[in-house]
């Protein structure tokens, strides 16, 4: 179950679990739509829109009452000149082919 980060690990912007700008990649770094293209800075892979978990329980056991995000925040080890000359290499290789 993803964990559904609260915040822009870039900016540090509040990303609420309804957030339509969220982006994850398949580690679920997690990121605005603002601060990334296509090339996760953290692993160098691609992005999606973050899936939004649905507030009200449509089934038994489902929802954000049932299994919160999270509220742990999470920030980049890496100044953005390094996320630069890291992404830039990879940001016209499709993810499928990285």
């Amino acid at each position: 179950m993803l964990q559904i980060r609260p915040n822009c690990e870039y900016c540090d912007k509040d990303l609420a679990a309804d957030a339509p700008d969220a982006r994850i990649c398949s580690y679920e770094c997690t990121f605005c739509a603002d601060c990334v293209d296509n090339v996760c800075p953290n692993c160098g892979g691609g992005f999606e829109k973050r899936p939004i978990r649905p507030q009200r329980a449509h089934r038994k056991g489902a929802g954000l009452a049932h299994a919160p995000a999270s509220t742990q925040r999470v920030q980049l080890k890496h100044d953005r000149d390094t996320l630069a000359t890291f992404t830039l290499p990879l940001s016209n290789i499709p993810p499928e082919e990285r």
